[in-house]
């Protein structure tokens, strides 16, 4: 796949949401606001980010509106992300409007998990059909460290209480760099079989505030399975839809691992989603240099109509892939924070 943009294709004005590659999009994040109430060291610097004044974030009906012209588009999976997506007050009721906008959305959350054991059931009672906690270490002191909260034990009982109200399977992300939490990935395994929790083992990237990435802290998803299959056999599953590659235990075990190898194995190829910022700049890559505004025409009068085009002429523009591995790589200005998972 080349990395120009094949010019005599003509953009549909109707149908599936595609890019110039033939890729179909059905798989939105929408980011429901950038505060987060964690520092994680991959993220954010200590003191935090200057956070969006409300003003500029999307309201409720704003961002439904938005998800419902998505789904007309052909959206069929939304994903609701931040920041810290519990921190935004009375989530519910906007997950609950966001139901009635996709009644058969399938409807996932990836939060840290400190604030699930009291929303948990609330979001699911909502129209929240399943839940992505990260966890980054299972040691109290290191999970401190790379946090920055000493919260280990709130965040286990929040995945209890996700389990408990239904927002299953329950999925774990962690990430995984090199000289810190590299040592876990079979502990984390271990913990799978126990639990019966899917952990997906997430490449090192390039998408922190400060920075200060480095690329030899990345750890090969092939190394991570190969630690883990060393001592629990796997069995591969496959891909699908999903950015994770999943393996089921040889031995019939419960659990699941996934890795998502987005430095070392990248899967633009097959990429299906989009991103909504929380003040509605829509983004067609993670790691894209570019957004196009939807908030602006939205206040200006826009009709649904006008936004639709506009998300497929920014959909349009997407590249093949991102260029993480090419000498002339440039990180995005936004943090993964700023972003949305």
């Amino acid at each position: 796949m080349t990395d120009q943009i094949p010019h005599e294709a003509t953009m549909p004005l109707d149908g599936p949401l595609v890019d110039t590659y033939g890729r179909v999009a059905d798989d939105l994040r929408i980011s429901v606001t950038d505060r987060c109430n964690f520092r994680c060291t991959y993220c954010m610097p200590a003191e935090g980010l200057a956070w969006l004044p409300k003003h500029e974030i999307l309201t409720f009906e704003e961002l439904t509106r938005v998800l419902g012209i998505f789904v007309r588009l052909g959206v069929r999976s939304l994903k609701v992300t931040g920041g810290e997506p519990l921190v935004r007050a009375d989530l519910p009721v906007l997950i609950r409007l966001f139901r009635e906008a996709g009644p058969d959305l399938d409807i996932s959350l990836t939060t840290n998990g400190v604030l699930l054991d009291r929303l948990a059931g609330p979001l699911a009672e909502a129209g929240v059909d399943r839940a992505t906690i990260s966890c980054d270490s299972l040691l109290r002191h290191r999970f401190e460290e790379m946090t920055r909260r000493d919260a280990l034990d709130k965040v286990l009982a929040g995945m209890r209480a996700a389990e408990a109200a239904g927002l299953t399977p329950i999925k774990i992300n962690c990430v995984v760099i090199g000289g810190t939490n590299d040592d876990e990935v079979v502990d984390f395994a271990r913990w799978s079989r126990e639990t019966g929790y899917e952990v997906r083992f997430i490449e090192y990237m390039p998408l922190d505030a400060q920075h200060a990435w480095e690329r030899e802290k990345v750890v090969p998803a092939a190394r991570i399975l190969a630690a883990i299959d060393a001592v629990h056999p796997l069995l591969p599953e496959g891909h699908a839809n999903e950015p994770a590659t999943t393996f089921r235990f040889a031995d019939g075990a419960p659990g699941r691992i996934g890795v998502i190898a987005s430095v070392t194995e990248p899967f633009c190829d097959t990429c299906n989603r989009l991103r909504l910022t929380a003040e509605g700049m829509f983004r067609n890559c993670l790691f894209a240099m570019g957004e196009t505004d939807l908030r602006a025409p939205m206040r200006g009068g826009a009709s649904d109509d006008d936004l639709a085009l506009l998300i497929r002429q920014g959909l349009w523009s997407k590249w093949s892939g991102h260029r993480i591995n090419h000498p002339d790589f440039v990180q995005p200005a936004r943090s993964m924070s700023m972003i949305g998972g």
